[in-house]
């Protein structure tokens, strides 16, 4: 039997696997209404696994009233622009990374890394309309409010998100569950290295149950223990 094409966090919040080993996810939640709110796309070519796996739900492209772009790169942005039209919803992202979701240029690489400016092209993707442009603290009105934790650095617009009703924090690239590890983000696409290492301390300040990565499987156990002890260990080696 394969792998379902979507997994279930909690009710109402699921995992959208859009490539092998976890790699890279998106999420759709639910309203108590039948409304669907997609999180991410994929990559460009992959968009068709997030379609596949709202058919699984039983959820019609009707009924998917709002697309949330983490941020601007090709991984998560890429199969915003298909499912947009493909659904007909408006595409929410934080006011920093609407300019280049709109242009599908990704933000410029930290300068320390080498080759930046080659690299950045493989993180561009479809531009893509926003018609939200969010702020840190916004409460989207999704499955009961969905909180908007900016955390910039991987992208100057950079988002996770927590939905404090049922405990779930989606942490978007802020950091990764990569082979049962938990990192930060690759650092080749970052936008400000620096940034990034001081902003992602926000994540140990929140409250929730369950961590959703990007890239990764949930972490369902000790979630949050294990994020703040991965945090300070971060911070103490700085």
């Amino acid at each position: 039997m394969g792998k379902a094409p979507a997994i279930e966090l909690v009710p109402g919040i699921w995992r959208i696997p859009t490539m092998y080993s976890d790699g890279i996810n998106a999420f759709v939640l639910l309203d108590d209404d039948g409304q669907a709110t997609v999180v991410d796309g994929g990559l460009p070519n992959k968009w068709p696994m997030v379609a596949n796996a709202l058919g699984y739900l039983g959820i019609g492209p009707d009924d998917v009233t709002r697309i949330i772009s983490t941020h601007a790169h090709s991984d998560h942005a890429g199969g915003l622009a298909k499912l947009q039209t493909l659904t007909g919803a408006p595409v929410a992202a934080h006011v920093e990374d609407a300019p280049y979701l709109r242009t599908g240029t990704a933000p410029a690489i930290d300068p320390r890394i080498r080759f930046g400016r080659y690299l950045q092209r493989w993180v561009s993707f479809p531009a893509v309309a926003v018609e939200q442009e969010l702020e840190d603290g916004h409460v989207l009105p999704v499955a009961g409010g969905l909180r908007v934790v900016h955390t910039p650095g991987h992208t100057p617009g950079h988002i996770s998100l927590l939905h404090e009703e049922t405990g779930v924090l989606i942490t978007g690239d802020a950091i990764h569950n990569w082979r049962g590890r938990i990192g930060l983000a690759i650092k080749w696409f970052g936008h400000d290295l620096d940034l990034q290492a001081k902003t992602v301390h926000r994540l140990g300040e929140l409250d929730y149950d369950l961590v959703a990565f990007t890239h990764g499987p949930e972490m369902r156990v000790d979630a949050r223990e294990a994020v703040r002890s991965f945090l300070m260990a971060q911070q103490a080696a700085s």
